[in-house]
């Protein structure tokens, strides 16, 4: 463990405050680590709110570059960032929140070839992608290495969010959607829209799932499904259960490998 510095002591003051962090738990944020899959609406109040809190080490991976549009709601990234990647342009951003924070970004894609290696050796991931190969991806991954995952997601006025946590009697991400639904199924936001600020509580309610699984605090949501309906101002939150028919936790578990899907291979 460290031992907190008087700057720090000034600076997570509020964290330190309560019973339930206090000063050993603020150590143990300054020592924990983060992946955070997506640098857009999602992660970008995820990722402040972790480096805010005192998380010491985070990675950030995307791909994809800053664009206009997306300014409506990835809170991380300015005007002059458009045309920057976003992974550097959100890591940047960290860096001025927390100097504390150890930031770094992952600026390629996320592949069945390299998902396993990049999240390995992290405390918790939090997925915050925009399509459902790579959420899936980051599902099977996680589970495959015993890592929490958070994951959260949000279209037009809707939100929804877990927490999986790999381990038995839990369900996994495949336990409640066993297969991505087929492309032309799938709206996008994109093609449907999206309130900026719904996908802002989707992101903030994913940071206080991720330090709460940090902390080792509160009750999680390993075993539930939060959704978020912002027009009639309702949250909802169902139960989830394993099923022993999943393919990924399941008795007869069929994925061996992130990525796998059963028939389309």
């Amino acid at each position: 463990m460290l031992d907190l510095t008087d700057q720090q002591i000034v600076r997570y003051s509020r964290n330190i405050l309560l019973p339930e962090v206090g000063g050993k738990g603020q150590e143990t944020l300054l020592c924990s680590s983060a992946f955070v899959v997506g640098a857009g609406g999602l992660g970008s109040p995820a990722l402040l709110y972790l480096a805010a809190a005192g998380v010491g080490r985070i990675t950030v991976a995307d791909s994809d570059a800053v664009e206009l549009s997306n300014l409506q709601r990835q809170i991380v990234h300015r005007t002059d960032d458009i045309g920057t990647n976003k992974a550097l342009s959100a890591a940047e951003a960290v860096k001025r929140v927390n100097p504390d924070c150890d930031v770094r970004p992952f600026a390629g894609r996320l592949t069945e070839e390299n998902i396993r290696t990049a999240i390995r050796g992290y405390d918790v991931v939090l997925d915050g992608s925009d399509n459902f190969e790579t959420r899936f991806l980051v599902a099977d991954a996680c589970w495959l290495e015993k890592t929490p995952l958070v994951s959260a997601a949000a279209i037009r006025f809707e939100g929804q969010l877990m927490t999986i946590l790999p381990g038995e009697d839990n369900p996994c991400y495949r336990c409640l959607y066993p297969e991505p639904p087929p492309a032309d199924e799938v709206v996008t936001c994109q093609e449907a829209g999206v309130l900026g600020a719904v996908v802002g509580v989707m992101g903030a309610l994913q940071a206080v799932e991720a330090l709460k699984v940090l902390l080792g605090i509160g009750e999680n949501m390993a075993h539930r499904l939060l959704v978020y309906d912002a027009l009639r101002g309702r949250f909802v939150v169902a139960n989830r259960r394993p099923d022993p028919r999943c393919p990924v936790c399941g008795a007869a578990a069929s994925i061996v490998s992130a990525g796998y899907s059963p028939g389309h291979r």
